[in-house]
């Protein structure tokens, strides 16, 4: 009878304990081709700046749109926050109770004799080591967790980066293009009348060189341009998660921005306390340190207890109590323990050089911004004067007091100097942007103030009983 209850209890209790399975197929992978229907939760961006925004493609995405439908529609995000889910679900696995593990047995005498009878044998135990290491490994499975969100946010903020980027090459090459479309225009007419000169025999292939070669470079520049466009294009499109064909109507200026030295060194001060990748670090040594104690706890001998309740065949009963206890003779966890501690030791050289190269580029990055400054400008009044001259050559050699050679070398240095000012204020906005994301946003005086108070020890030191809950931007 008791042997019947026992095995009617355990089978309940694991039934009424199991999960279901529900099947989940694969996707399609197509993309939105309808940029117009797509919709972005403001609450749910990783900077105050898109949090603060209102999405509405109807007539375009400017660049905030743009960085705003990469961090919601990136598919490579999808899976970090997939990630995520997992470390969750570690955690979750990490605070849950070990089990108890019951045991049943029962004998049938073989020997034909009177008054023998079926023997058998319950017993329950539990694993009271394993009670013992939980806290150190709650603890560790939620700084992972707390580690795994950060570095979401981390490459929320990249993407965010990557977005406004890819925004400024888009608009960049297409600039590009409609200035070497009316350069291909303005030479074309050049062009006739060397062909025209070549054909009466009025000019040698020696001296109509230069016309011929000129809208050939324009045209071959043209064609390059062309494909950057394109890649770009393309790149835009994946970061967004949009389908191939899907239309990229893009408005509005580029991203910029352009801190002072100040704001610089102020924002330098919060770092290890405001950009998610140092803080993911410091996540993740402080889950090493629960491990390491984790380790030099699990070095005390490990301790199992359980009761017996039993029938020999003799028709008998007991009752029982067993205790288990390992013997700490040999190992003694010592290799678990140094392999920790060396661990934890690269982690914190790791986050210190992290921290030192950090500093060092966003200085570094300062002072480029500066020096492209100040050569946008010096060439920027230099493109003035060959447009100037540009357009003088063009009416003196329409009014036949220009020749031709001397006309083509006027606009080809107005054109290069063009072009080079183009790709110089994409350079700059580049390096704009990866400041901007290494130093963590908002630089203005007005919300360094906020920026301290939100990286202050109170409001972003980590609980060690509780899970974190998630702050959407530091």
């Amino acid at each position: 009878m008791q042997w019947r209850l026992a095995a009617v209890v355990a089978s309940g209790t694991l039934i009424a304990g199991c999960a279901t399975y529900a099947p989940s197929p694969l996707g399609n992978g197509r993309g939105s081709s309808d940029v117009a229907r797509l919709s972005v939760a403001a609450a749910s961006m990783p900077t105050l700046d898109l949090a603060a925004h209102t999405f509405d493609p109807a007539n375009g995405l400017d660049v905030t749109e743009t960085a705003m439908l990469a961090v919601a529609n990136n598919p490579y995000l999808r899976v970090q926050r997939d990630a995520l889910g997992v470390a969750r679900a570690q955690a979750f696995a990490a605070g849950l109770l070990p089990d108890p593990q019951l045991s049943l047995s029962r004998d049938r005498p073989t020997s034909v004799q009177p008054g023998l009878t079926s023997a058998f044998n319950i017993g329950l135990s539990y694993d009271v080591g394993a009670l013992l290491l939980r806290s150190s490994s709650l603890r560790a499975a939620h700084r992972v967790n707390d580690q795994v969100r950060l570095d979401l946010l981390w490459a929320e903020w990249q993407t965010v980066a990557q977005a406004r980027l890819l925004f400024g090459e888009v608009l960049s090459t297409r600039a590009q293009e409609q200035v070497l479309r009316r350069e291909e225009a303005a030479l074309e007419p050049i062009d006739r009348q060397v062909q025209r000169a070549l054909a009466a025999g009025n000019l040698t292939f020696d001296g109509a060189s230069a016309g011929l070669n000129a809208l050939a470079d324009v045209r071959r520049q043209l064609a390059q341009t062309t494909r950057q466009r394109i890649q770009a294009e393309h790149d835009l499109r994946l970061l967004l998660g949009l389908a191939p064909q899907a239309p990229l109507n893009l408005v509005g200026p580029v991203y910029k921005v352009s801190p002072t030295m100040a704001q610089v060194q102020q924002a330098l001060a919060l770092l290890p306390r405001r950009r998610p990748d140092l803080l993911a670090l410091q996540a993740g040594y402080a889950a090493q340190e629960a491990r390491l104690r984790g380790a030099i706890i699990a070095q005390f001998p490990a301790i199992s207890i359980g009761l017996t309740r039993a029938r020999d065949t003799a028709g008998v009963y007991s009752s029982g109590l067993n205790l288990g206890i390992t013997l700490p003779l040999f190992n003694r966890n010592r290799g678990n323990i140094a392999i920790e501690k060396a661990t934890r030791q690269q982690l914190h050289d790791d986050y210190d050089a992290r921290l030192l190269a950090a500093r060092g580029d966003m200085l570094k990055l300062q002072q480029d911004l500066a020096s492209l400054h100040a050569e946008i400008d010096a060439l920027q009044a230099h493109v003035h004067q060959l447009d100037a001259a540009r357009q003088a050559a063009e009416r003196a050699w329409r009014a036949n007091l220009l020749d031709w050679p001397t006309y083509l070398t006027l606009r080809g240095s107005a054109l290069t100097a063009d072009l080079e000012l183009v790709a110089l204020r994409q350079e700059q906005a580049r390096q704009a942007i990866a400041l901007d994301t290494l130093l963590g946003g908002d630089w203005t005086d007005q919300a360094l103030p906020r920026m301290a108070a939100a990286a202050s020890p109170a409001a972003t030191a980590p609980s060690a009983s509780s899970p974190s809950t998630s702050k959407r931007f530091p």
